[in-house]
C-alpha cells in the first residue's frame, strides 16, 4: 500500500514537472504566436528566416500568408497540421537536429499542393485537360513552381 502511493505521488511529482517544463518552454519559444496568422511566428526559429525573407519578395506576399499555403483551410485540419508541425518544429530546434538546408516533408508538400490548387482552382481544371500536360495525372504545381511562394 505504501509502495503504491509512493508512485502515485512520484507519477504526479513527474506528470507537473513535464506539463511546468512544457507550459514554460511553449511560453519561452512564444509557442502561442503559432496559433496566429502572423507570417513573423514562423521567424521565431531563426532557421527559418531565409523562407521568411524569400516570402517577402515573392508573388505571394500580397496575396497569401504561411497558413494559405501550409496548413489545410479548415479549422481542424489547420491546427492539426499547426500542432504536428510545432511539436516537430520544436523539436528539431530544441535538439539542434535539423537540416542546415529547411526541405518540407513529403506529407506538407500534399497539404502545399491542395493549397496551390484551390486558390488557382479555375487555371488548374484547365491544365488537367490540357494534353500538353499529360492530363495532370500526377502533376504538381511546386515541381515547376517551386519557387513561387519563397523566391
Amino acid at each position: 500500500m505504501r509502495f503504491a502511493s509512493s508512485l502515485m505521488i512520484l507519477a504526479a511529482l513527474l506528470l507537473g514537472v513535464a506539463v511546468g517544463l512544457g507550459a514554460y518552454t511553449f511560453a519561452y519559444a512564444k509557442g502561442y504566436a503559432y496559433l496566429t496568422n502572423d507570417p513573423q511566428a514562423c521567424t521565431n526559429c531563426h532557421v527559418m528566416q531565409s523562407q521568411y525573407d524569400g516570402w517577402m519578395k515573392s508573388s505571394h506576399h500580397s496575396a497569401a500568408t504561411c497558413n494559405d499555403c501550409h496548413t489545410p483551410h479548415n479549422i481542424i485540419g489547420k491546427y492539426a497540421v499547426k500542432a504536428n508541425d510545432g511539436f516537430w518544429h520544436s523539436l528539431y530546434f530544441t535538439t539542434g537536429h535539423y537540416p542546415d538546408v529547411i526541405e518540407i516533408t513529403k506529407f506538407n508538400r500534399k497539404v502545399t499542393e491542395g493549397a496551390c490548387r484551390r486558390c488557382h482552382e479555375n487555371i488548374t481544371a484547365e491544365i488537367a485537360g490540357n494534353p500538353v500536360h499529360g492530363g495532370a495525372a500526377g502533376l504538381q504545381c511546386i515541381r515547376c513552381h517551386s519557387s513561387v511562394g519563397h523566391s
